[in-house]
């Protein structure tokens, strides 16, 4: 199934794949809602594209109790939205050797932004995008999860960032799993799709003195590189999984989780077998 949604919100808009997502998306004609922190970079990608494109909406998304009002603003001011893209996230070194470098508010922090804002967000956009499907014309709707390929195998040195992403991971089988299910008829328009980067080379490293100074910041994927083949995956109409990896990962670890998946597919299967066909456990 191709990408058929026209109005996307996108968080994390202001820089590397957040931004370069938003701009593919723009070039192929889709209003795009871009959210960030930076409402300077928010400004200048409104007045490279134009205001007819896309509109700037500067929020911190990792401010949970704001949430709520936010969402509620945004669905009333664009009624057309049916793609929420959750890209926010940055990554810090974690040395548990050094017990004394260890900031619990940047640990609380990479949590917030990484998983427990896309959690909140989800469970607060889901009204507006399950009301698209009751129109008299339903209307297609997805959730799109950015995670990682550290989801799949972790490296020791930014363990909280590992984490969060494998959170991520293991949130989009579920979600998938609950809003497709046959008993869920109200919700099986809405997709749920994850796309997992590799290291690309954009802020996430570029940003943290201690890569800087050890010389790694600049690595990864080229960013246009990546986020062309991804664009390409999210159009392609012959696309047979909804989560999205480019080759350099699928080379890597492509069938790293075959068993898993098995075993998780197994499970779904039997507890929608249960009583009233519902989920159970």
């Amino acid at each position: 199934m191709p990408f058929p949604y026209q109005t996307v919100l996108i968080t994390g808009a202001t820089s590397g794949i957040g931004l370069a997502l938003a701009e593919k998306m723009i070039a192929d004609g889709i209003f795009v809602i871009a959210v960030g922190r930076r409402k300077e970079r928010l400004e200048e990608l409104v007045a490279k594209h134009g205001a007819d494109k896309l509109v700037a909406e500067p929020f911190d998304i990792s401010d949970l109790d704001a949430l709520p009002a936010w969402v509620e603003q945004i669905t009333k001011k664009y009624p057309s939205l049916s793609s929420v893209v959750l890209n926010a996230g940055f990554q810090r070194t974690l040395d548990f050797t050094h017990p004394e470098t260890i900031s619990r508010a940047s640990l609380t922090s990479e949590l917030n932004t990484n998983y427990l804002s896309p959690l909140h967000t989800i469970a607060l956009f889901l009204p507006h995008l399950i009301s698209l499907g009751k129109s008299p014309e339903p209307v297609p709707a997805s959730i799109v999860l950015v995670s990682s390929g550290l989801a799949l195998v972790p490296i020791a040195r930014c363990a909280n960032y590992c984490a969060t992403k494998a959170a991520i991971h293991s949130l989009a089988w579920t979600l998938r799993s609950q809003l497709s299910a046959p008993s869920s008829p109200e919700t099986q328009h809405i997709r749920v799709i994850e796309i997992m980067p590799p290291a690309v080379k954009t802020e996430l490293h570029s940003l943290q003195p201690e890569l800087v100074a050890a010389g790694q910041a600049d690595f990864g994927l080229p960013l246009d590189e990546f986020t062309d083949e991804t664009w390409n995956l999210l159009k392609a109409k012959d696309i047979s999984d909804d989560e999205i990896k480019v080759k350099v990962l699928m080379d890597r670890a492509g069938e790293i989780e075959t068993s898993k998946k098995e075993a998780f597919h197994m499970l779904e299967a039997m507890f929608r077998n249960t009583e009233g066909g519902k989920i159970k456990g």
